[in-house]
């Protein structure tokens, strides 16, 4: 049962991550999802997978997509 119910948040975050229009959200969202899945491998008894995971796609990914929105914003000056 937990297994589905983190698919199901891991689907929800990955579609709102899409749709979304700010895209320092969109990153955060990201981060979610990556560390559900990190979760969802730990809850089936993949813990090497679920650390990379965790690593890889609940914090690299958000981080560079962050610095990579926060460097190319436009300034009104």
């Amino acid at each position: 049962m937990l297994e589905i119910i983190l698919m199901i948040i891991i689907i929800i975050s990955a579609i709102l991550a899409l749709v979304q229009k700010d895209l320092l959200k969109a990153a955060i969202l990201t981060g979610f999802s990556g560390g559900a899945m990190a979760v969802l491998f730990q809850v089936l008894l993949a813990p090497d997978v679920a650390l990379t995971q965790a690593i890889v796609c609940a914090v690299i990914i958000p981080v560079f997509l962050a610095l990579a929105v926060k460097k190319t914003q436009r300034s009104d000056a």
